[in-house]
């Protein structure tokens, strides 16, 4: 799985969760963009343009359902990849992030291939944008 170059953005409350992701993606080569929340992360997005961007289902301010539709609302940024991460692996959840706009759905806890094959999977979709950084 070649990753290098990829730039992939993790916007979650918890701080252990930002840094177990952002360690297993730059062992993978990728780029890593890190957000504490939504207002955070939509700040960031426009700066750093990712390739993939995980976001937290639940986050205070605003929620991860929220970020991923202002996310796909954007023309510029609908294209990017979004995968809702939660640590329910409820149905229900899972729909309510189709309805946003989501790409995947990932469980946390996450292991380090799961994570790096869910950049993968969509980072292939954009792979003519991919690595025009």
């Amino acid at each position: 799985m070649d990753l290098a170059g990829l730039k992939v953005m993790v916007i979650d409350d918890s701080n252990t969760i930002r840094r177990s992701a952002e360690i297993f993606l730059a062992q993978a080569g990728c780029e890593v963009v890190l957000a504490e929340d939504g207002f955070d992360a939509l700040a960031k997005i426009a700066d750093h343009h990712p390739d993939v961007i995980f976001v937290d289902i639940m986050m205070p301010r605003l929620d991860g359902y929220q970020t991923c539709a202002l996310i796909k609302k954007n023309p510029r940024l609908s294209p990017t990849p979004v995968i809702m991460l939660s640590s329910r692996d409820g149905l229900f959840d899972r729909a309510r992030g189709r309805m946003a706009g989501s790409d995947e759905y990932l469980t946390k806890p996450f292991t380090k291939d799961s994570l790096l094959r869910a950049v993968a999977s969509h980072a292939r979709r954009g792979d003519g944008a991919a690595h025009t950084g």
